[in-house]
């Protein structure tokens, strides 16, 4: 029995390109892609290598681009990328050495955007996966939600698309839920007593970046995205703390809301209401972006309106 229908200005905010998975002035690549949603994913693993990735396709990525790459927040810079380094039709894997060095955020807007480009609707999810470890920490992780007719929104990660990469025992266009746990059901369980804050979190260059107050960074990040201001995984603004002792009760009041609105189950006027409404979640024009290569540095986004 076919899901409960998406109703339509859910579906069609949804299908929306947003200013972040526009593919603009690089729109012509587009042309003539297929519709079906595991095959986007496929194209999109094609054309993309993750940083941390060298060592698995036996690649020693460029510094230049290992830096640079990932902190083009734009998808039509992305494709320009992409075009630039093989103009080759983007169903054409590239080689190591000409693909985008990203990050999962990456994977995950492209696959969005060619999502969206077939009449799709789908929406990033920010949170963490348990299977790129083995000890019980959750990484995290972008992917991609997307909705289907007959199960309703299902998360894909484009990023597993190869399955000569990467071991799952289960279908990257239906992760499961357990598997990759949404920021706010996180951040619930965290409250709950049922997993440690320092259970979640990244490592970047010189240290390991875990806690509470990460988290509901990634809580408000996961936030944004459902109203199609896919940042970086590294932009602030509003209310954040930079680790867990600047936490204050307020923040943690503020972001328990946001976890309970932006579970599994997101109510979409809710969530357009709670960051529409709220100046200490809505994005701002201008953001700091702590660029984990780059350094920190105030940066302007474009015009970027929910809508």
């Amino acid at each position: 029995m076919p899901a409960q229908a998406l109703a339509p200005e859910v579906a069609a905010f949804y299908t929306r390109q947003s200013d972040f998975s526009s593919p603009g002035r690089m729109a012509g690549l587009y042309a003539e892609l297929p519709a079906d949603p595991a095959r986007l994913a496929e194209i999109t693993r094609g054309l993309m290598i993750h940083r941390v990735e060298g060592d698995l396709f036996r690649h020693r990525i460029a510094p230049d681009r290992l830096h640079g790459d990932a902190e083009t927040r734009y998808l039509d810079d992305i494709l320009a990328v992409i075009a630039g380094r093989d103009d080759a039709p983007l169903t054409s894997p590239r080689a190591p050495g000409d693909r985008f060095v990203g990050v999962c955020r990456d994977f995950a807007l492209l696959h969005c955007s060619l999502l969206r480009h077939s009449g799709v609707p789908a929406r990033l999810r920010t949170g963490f996966a348990d299977y790129f470890t083995t000890d019980g920490f959750h990484m995290d992780h972008v992917v991609t939600e997307y909705w289907d007719d007959w199960h309703g929104w299902r998360l894909a990660d484009a990023q597993l698309a190869d399955p000569s990469l990467y071991g799952v025992d289960f279908d990257p266009m239906d992760v499961p839920r357990d598997r990759f746990l949404v920021a706010g059901a996180a951040l619930d369980l965290i409250r709950s007593g049922d997993a440690a804050p320092a259970s979640f979190g990244v490592p970047v260059p010189d240290r390991l970046l875990a806690g509470e107050w990460f988290v509901i960074g990634e809580v408000r990040i996961d936030l944004a995205a459902l109203n199609k201001v896919e940042t970086l995984l590294w932009d602030v603004w509003g209310a954040w703390a930079s680790d867990d002792d600047a936490l204050t009760d307020d923040v943690r009041a503020l972001y328990d809301q946001v976890a309970h609105v932006t579970r599994d189950e997101v109510d979409f006027d809710t969530a357009r209401a709670l960051f529409t409404g709220n100046r200490a979640l809505r994005t701002p024009r201008t953001v700091l972006s702590l660029a984990p290569f780059n350094g920190p540095a105030n940066v302007v986004l474009r015009g970027h309106s929910p809508s």
